[in-house]
């Protein structure tokens, strides 16, 4: 447990403060609030555009609320402090810095000017020990875009005071400080919302009748596939047809006695939620239609099916019922049972097995609540498959749009494991890298940078999204 200050504004402060203090409350540090003699810098123009918003959304963190509660600040191991404007008390201080500055509505103004991505960086003491990247899911809403970087910036304070307490935050290298913009507000906030306006509309003209749409596909080779290349080249995938009232994505595959299974995420439109569909390798090289396994009264993705202990099983992400189950099967591949519940109480998503020395090991993106769940990286382990599991103490491992979130199960090469992340850098199922794993244990969690995988013949698409392989069958998606 840590001792931590958390420094406010004297006037006012925003929601997102308060979602802090909680949050390191309930992770079981001792959390005290003080309010700080300067008043928070002028943002009227943002704060008129929230209100506005406000009667459309609930009230989004980056709105005001009520100065942060003063509490007993006589042992303190860290102050945080919002303001970057306290008196230095022998005590560590941890600042933040919202794409070049120290304030949240300074920050929103220089993405919006410079249409940069968004970007955050911790520092102790005045010397950078950590940085987040936040995925921006909704672009058109500020309310919206506030609460994706805002919920950012809570996971990256909470990832700095878990490695504070464990002794493991340490500097990393600075990054160039880009030129800063001028103007107020509401000069870039304008052309940031017709922006928008228009992109949606283009959206919407490009799909048609479909809310929106995925595709699966799938090839059989022989030799090094995307994962080796690095590239969607050579042999070209085939699209998993459907009829338009549904579409497939979240492709695993598994071979079995000499036979190969697609699982896929099923989303009939007319029910509005996702199951999990099986189709099986023809003889003539080709999938057939898939038969829905397996449904839930919550949407149901990402069907990572594996076998272990002469058993097979599945864990598909079930998040919005906020829980992680692990079902087996009684019948494989058309019967399935729930065997158990893994973890309650947790939004936690693409969660990718991995069994190593013994352990096993969960890594995926956790939501806490506000912000985007592809940008969070949490990790768990078990001595069983069964549990019980644990979080990880430097929880969050990770805060970044391109590096976090699984789209595939781990891919050994060699000595090596990589996995595939998801890149949401400008939207979400924009493309895939491939991120080498250096060390996983009780103590650290340690990836390399994630080498994007390149476009190519093989697929036509913007991006892909997920990517498996077993035996000579590779499966992809892609939105649209």
């Amino acid at each position: 447990m840590t001792n931590i200050l958390i420094i406010g504004h004297a006037n006012t402060s925003r929601r997102w403060e308060n979602e802090l203090l909680a949050r390191l409350s309930a992770a079981g540090h001792a959390v005290s609030s003080s309010r700080a003699p300067t008043p928070e810098p002028n943002s009227r123009g943002m704060d008129n555009v929230l209100a506005l918003e406000g009667r459309r959304f609930d009230p989004s963190l980056a709105s005001r609320s009520g100065p942060l509660p003063s509490g007993d600040t006589s042992s303190v191991d860290l102050i945080v402090d919002l303001t970057a404007t306290a008196a230095r008390r022998g005590t560590p201080v941890l600042t933040l810095e919202f794409c070049g500055h120290s304030s949240f509505a300074a920050g929103m103004t220089e993405m919006l000017a410079s249409r940069r991505l968004p970007e955050l960086t911790a520092r102790l003491d005045g010397v950078a020990v950590a940085r987040a990247r936040p995925m921006i899911s909704d672009r058109l809403w500020l309310s919206r875009t506030s609460n994706d970087l805002l919920a950012g910036t809570i996971s990256l304070i909470a990832q700095c005071v878990a490695r504070f307490s464990t002794g493991k935050l340490a500097p990393i290298a600075e990054s160039p400080a880009p030129p800063l913009q001028k103007g107020g507000f509401i000069r870039h906030y304008l052309p940031f919302f017709v922006r928008g306006l228009v992109d949606r509309a283009v959206q919407k003209l490009r799909r048609g009748r479909r809310p929106f749409y995925w595709q699966v596909a799938y090839r059989l080779i022989d030799g090094p596939g995307v994962a080796e290349t690095g590239q969607l080249d050579g042999k070209p995938f085939t699209v998993l047809a459907d009829d338009g009232q549904r579409f497939y994505a979240d492709p695993f595959v598994l071979e079995r006695d000499g036979r190969h299974f697609l699982f896929v995420e099923e989303f009939p439109y007319a029910i509005g939620r996702g199951v999990i569909s099986v189709a099986e390798l023809g003889t003539d090289g080709t999938f057939g239609v898939p038969k829905m396994v397996l449904e839930e009264a919550h949407h149901l993705s990402y069907p990572q099916v594996f076998a272990h202990s002469g058993e097979i099983f599945m864990i598909p992400e079930s998040a919005t019922a906020r829980e992680l189950v692990l079902y087996r099967a009684v019948q494989f591949p058309d019967r399935w049972v729930r065997d158990t519940v893994l973890m309650t109480d947790r939004d936690f998503n693409d969660a990718t097995l991995l069994e190593s020395d013994g352990r096993f090991w969960l890594l995926g993106t956790e939501r806490f609540g506000h912000g985007s769940a592809s940008d969070t990286m949490a990790v768990y382990s078990a001595p069983a498959l069964r549990g019980p599991w644990a979080a990880h103490a430097l929880n969050p491992v990770a805060v970044d749009h391109s590096a976090t979130r699984p789209g595939g199960a781990f891919i050994r090469q060699g000595d090596a494991l990589l996995l595939p992340v998801q890149n949401g850098s400008r939207a979400y199922g924009g493309g895939l890298g491939l991120m080498r794993l250096d060390r996983l244990d009780d103590f650290d969690v340690r990836f390399e940078l994630p080498q994007p995988i390149d476009p190519g013949t093989a697929w036509a698409r913007a991006g892909i999204h997920t990517l498996n392989r077993a035996g000579h069958v590779e499966v992809v998606d892609s939105a649209g």
